[in-house]
């Protein structure tokens, strides 16, 4: 069993940047691929970036290709979304999600391949 947690969202104008974190709780984290997604009212959950268990693999959407960066963070079960250059559009709540088998390249965006799922962190663009 994992349980994701997010934190770090908030309140941030135009062409800001925050950095959310996911910390995750329960089996041995550093060979899980994990993901975030985000969510407006009315859509449905959305891919913005994951990684692979090891972190050599990285895949992003093409709406904040250029602008946000995954990694894993040195404290042991960490991932973290560094957002910059944020737009009134990136607004939405930020979900980390964990998938118990290797990234694959063909499904990692989508929400049905994750196995764990936090619950979600607000992050709201201000124009």
């Amino acid at each position: 069993q994992v349980q994701p947690v997010e934190s770090g969202g908030g309140l941030v104008q135009a062409g800001g940047s925050l950095r959310l974190s996911c910390a995750a709780s329960g089996r041995t984290f550093s060979s899980i691929a994990m993901g975030w997604f985000r969510q407006v009212p009315g859509k449905e959950r959305e891919f913005v970036a994951a990684i692979s268990g090891k972190g050599i693999s990285t895949y992003y959407s093409d709406s904040v290709k250029g602008r946000f960066t995954i990694f894993r963070g040195n404290a042991k079960n960490t991932v973290h979304l560094q957002m910059n250059s944020l737009k009134p559009e990136d607004t939405a709540v930020y979900y980390c999600a964990a998938r118990t088998g290797p990234l694959l390249s063909s499904s990692y965006y989508y929400t049905d391949d994750y196995d764990y799922w936090g619950q979600g962190t607000q992050v709201t663009v201000s124009s």
